[in-house]
């Protein structure tokens, strides 16, 4: 059948004007373009949730608990909902006989998580009642006359004492564990008897801290009377995973919950556990005849209860070297505390074994691994969730190692890396280990840092009593999650794989559009999905528009859409590229009809009414106006074997993962990992203790680049993070529980006055798991931390301090010196009593 060209079809050639593959740029993908967002944000046009204005919305503010744990005795909320302008105020003991308590993801948990507190409170900052008023003001003025009377309990605040069971947090649930798990793998006896060398190391611990974004929680929720439908605006960012809680606890079908996501101020993984919030919205409206109401977090009440990051202790460790250095086996016992209630917990307990090994070549291991409540905030995915405090116990493990055998700690890390030739490699426990080169890394940070002159730097600093140390830190940013590892910790999870969506169409209008499911904060998502999108159909990425951001009624998305787990790169951008092809192929096959030639003759490009499909035989173009118009308009013309052509296509990119062997606790558990090596010298003053970091160098390794200056910013970020945590940045708590850094006068972030110049280098080992070859790289912050702990660790070595906690601030540092002089002083007193 024959088709006539129409009048926005040109049968003419212009082939002087018409850009072809040929002679167009070879690919848009690696080019240090803009960020698209950029335009927006940085002009103050973002569109942010606390921006939302809705029609008679009321305001929510929460009576939190000045007590870590303390049995409620009575509540009297007559005065606040007394007051002019308040709608009303909500309980706990109201929520019960209205839901469920919130899933459990642990196995046979009888912990009974409520957004309220119903007859106990568990941690300070724990919203006890919810108060709605006309006005943000009037609301905090309510939750002043909200009177709650306490019966105080004694605190439990050590995991380790906690796993005594001594005293019981959740009476229903019998016992203080979540979870343990044995984690061996080889033969771990043989090697302790044929080593050269055994070192024992007695405890370390990781700290608690959050990443703070510049934008804390916002929710606002309307249950909808006239359709019993629940609408939130909110900036959580793994959504998918909310609205399954969400459902379950509010006895809701999942279809009757829309969430919609906007532009985002930083999440880090912290935002992912605003689901309570979100319920006692939902419920407040129900409540307040389906008003909308809105609920904004002040920065106090994102730092005692919206999240923190897993705190862990390691004890009893051993380690089997034999006589090169080479480390054979591993054992330890791991102690998780996850706070008041498992909300994202006990996940946690399996996530760190992505990266069992880190980057180092040992076989045979066991980890003993147990999981705890405390009277703590509870925790949540904090970026490098669960991986970081595993990654840093192993870099303190090699160093401490390096320093009792003698061996510099470079010449350590070079022996028991990894091979680049071993790739990829299979982990101990499972894992594939995609692609990289941690020797070239490491020569490449070394350059950078200038190794060899810091060293006779740090020779000649040491003759005059100065303390200087150079430290690095080899990690691993494990992206695309296998959520089939929850079967690990709960056999009946009904999880497993990943997937993600994304929907590239021609509208009618001709205009390139592509949605995807994702919740950015700021990772340029619409820069590199725009970038992949143009290199399949060669027009230039200012062509097209893409909207990101969840949307359960519009966007494409999956179960396990959202922003987390370094995956956009791999799983959202391979959805992308995924439904560009759809797109190409559906344009290609109507192109080909109109122009009366076969596909293969029809070439892609820029012609003088924009973007172009041609004949390479005949010169007859058609635009993408041209196209559309066709399908939207102009069907009738169409033969019904192309009558399936929509040019609006979906794809769903699934990862190729199978179920772990969860008896084994064996299997793949991630698709890519991406590699940092930080090198970091730094002087820790005598008089003040403060450490100053004198020199830093980042090398990362993320495969292909998709845009470099996202990445270059994503590494700054990183290491403005780790830097910050391993230095200045500890949720602090007293005897009784009470948060003590619950602002930014005491807990204090980083900012540029704190941080150093970085020299940065990059390497690209692709990954053969992604179209482009890239890798998810979005959690590199553990870096630094291992890097300074490193670095204060050759500072102090010679004064007989080991580095045991991750967070080492002038006090801390304080303390070690000054305790470890005084014993060595009452020694010697002691020696010369004795002589006398």
């Amino acid at each position: 059948m024959s088709y006539r060209v129409p009048s926005q079809a040109s049968p003419h050639r212009k082939e002087e004007i018409f850009v072809s593959p040929e002679s167009a740029e070879k690919s848009w993908v690696g080019k240090a373009l803009p960020r698209k967002e950029e335009n927006r944000l940085l002009r103050g046009r973002g569109k942010f949730a606390d921006d939302i204005k809705l029609r008679d919305m009321a305001y929510l503010r929460f009576v939190r608990s000045p007590y870590a744990h303390a049995r409620i005795i009575n509540i009297d909320t007559s005065a606040a909902e007394a007051l002019a302008g308040v709608v009303c105020a909500l309980t706990g003991k109201e929520i019960v006989p209205q839901t469920q308590p919130f899933i459990e993801i642990g196995p046979d948990s009888k912990v009974r998580d409520y957004p309220l507190a119903v007859s106990k409170v568990r941690y300070q900052g724990e919203p006890v009642v919810a108060v709605v008023a006309e006005s943000a003001s009037i609301a905090d003025d309510a939750a002043e006359l909200v009177q709650v009377e306490y019966e105080s309990l004694e605190p439990l605040l050590d995991a380790e004492h906690a796993l005594e069971d001594k005293s019981i947090l959740h009476e229903e649930a019998g016992t203080n564990k979540i979870w343990n798990g044995i984690f061996e793998y080889g033969d771990v006896e043989k090697p302790f008897q044929d080593a050269a060398s055994v070192v024992h190391i007695d405890r370390l611990h990781f700290h608690r801290f959050s990443s703070t974004p510049l934008e804390n929680n916002v929710v606002i929720g309307e249950w909808n009377h006239k359709d019993d439908h629940i609408y939130y605006s909110c900036n959580n960012s793994f959504p998918s995973f909310a609205i399954q809680f969400l459902s379950a606890h509010l006895n809701v079908h999942i279809d009757r919950i829309r969430v919609q996501t906007s532009d985002i101020g930083g999440s880090f993984g912290i935002k992912i556990t605003n689901y309570p919030q979100m319920a006692v919205v939902a419920l407040a409206s129900k409540k307040a005849g389906g008003r909308p109401i809105k609920w904004v977090e002040t920065r106090s009440e994102h730092m005692t209860s919206s999240a923190h990051g897993n705190e862990r202790t390691f004890r009893d460790t051993s380690v089997a070297l034999d006589k090169n250095g080479v480390i054979t086996a591993i054992t330890s016992r791991h102690i998780d505390d996850c706070g008041a209630y498992p909300r994202y917990e006990p996940l946690g307990c399996v996530i760190w074994s992505q990266v069992f090994p880190g980057v180092y070549r040992f076989k045979n291991a066991r980890i003993d691994f147990s999981q705890t409540v405390t009277n703590k905030c509870p925790v949540g995915p904090n970026r490098g969730y669960s991986r970081m405090q595993h990654l840093w116990f192993l870099e303190r493990v090699i160093d401490i190692c390096a320093h009792e055998l003698g061996i510099p700690a470079d010449e350590m890390r070079l022996r028991n890396y990894i091979r680049p030739e071993e790739f990829p490699y299979t982990t101990p426990n499972g894992c594939v280990y995609d692609s990289g080169n941690y020797p070239r890394m490491l020569d490449l940070g070394k350059q950078l840092i200038g190794w060899d002159e810091w060293k006779k730097k740090q020779t000649e600093a040491r003759k005059q009593g100065r303390l200087i140390g150079i430290g690095i830190g080899t990690t691993l940013d494990s992206g695309t999650n296998n959520f089939g590892q929850s079967q690990i910790v709960n056999p009946d999870a009904p999880f497993s794989g990943n997937s993600q969506g994304a929907n590239c169409k021609l509208d009618i209008y001709g205009e390139v559009v592509v949605a995807v499911g994702s919740c950015p904060q700021g990772q340029g998502h619409e820069t590199t999905a725009a970038q992949v999108v143009a290199d399949v159909l060669n027009i230039p990425p200012d062509l097209i528009t893409v909207r990101t951001g969840f949307d359960t009624e519009r966007n494409v998305h999956t179960g396990f859409s959202g922003t987390y787990a370094s995956q956009f790169a791999v799983s959202g951008l391979s959805a992308v590229h995924g439904a560009a092809q759809r797109l190409k192929a559906e344009m290609k096959r109507l192109a080909a009809f109109v122009l009366e030639t076969k596909e293969d003759d029809i070439q892609f490009g820029l012609g003088t009414q924009g973007p172009e499909l041609r004949a390479k035989s005949t010169g007859k173009s058609i635009n993408y106006w041209g196209l559309a118009n066709i399908v939207n308009v102009n069907s009738a013309v169409l033969p019904p074997e192309m009558h399936e052509i929509t040019l609006n296509c979906r794809y769903i990119w699934r990862a190729p993962f199978k179920v772990p062997d969860k008896k084994r606790k064996y299997g793949n558990l991630t698709l890519t990992y991406a590699s940092q090596l930080h090198i970091a010298v730094v002087e820790v003053d005598r008089e003040t203790f403060i450490p100053t970091i004198l020199d830093y160098v980042a090398v990362d390794d993320c495969g292909t680049v998709i845009n470099p200056p996202i990445v270059e910013g994503q590494v700054y970020g990183a290491t403005a993070h780790g830097i910050g945590a391993a230095l200045l940045e500890n949720c602090v708590y007293d005897a009784v529980g009470n948060m003590l850094t619950s602002t930014f006068s005491d807990y204090t972030p980083i900012t540029a006055m704190n941080m150093p110049t970085i020299k940065y280098g990059h390497i690209q080992t692709p990954s053969p798991h992604s179209y482009s070859g890239a890798k998810g790289m979005g959690e590199g912050g553990a870096a630094p931390i291992h890097t300074i702990s490193a670095a204060l660790q050759d500072a102090l070595f010679s004064n007989g301090i080991i580095i045991e906690d991750s967070f080492n601030n002038a006090d801390s540092l304080f303390r070690a010196l000054v305790v470890k002089e005084i014993c060595q002083a009452e020694k010697l007193v002691m020696l010369e009593r004795r002589a006398s």
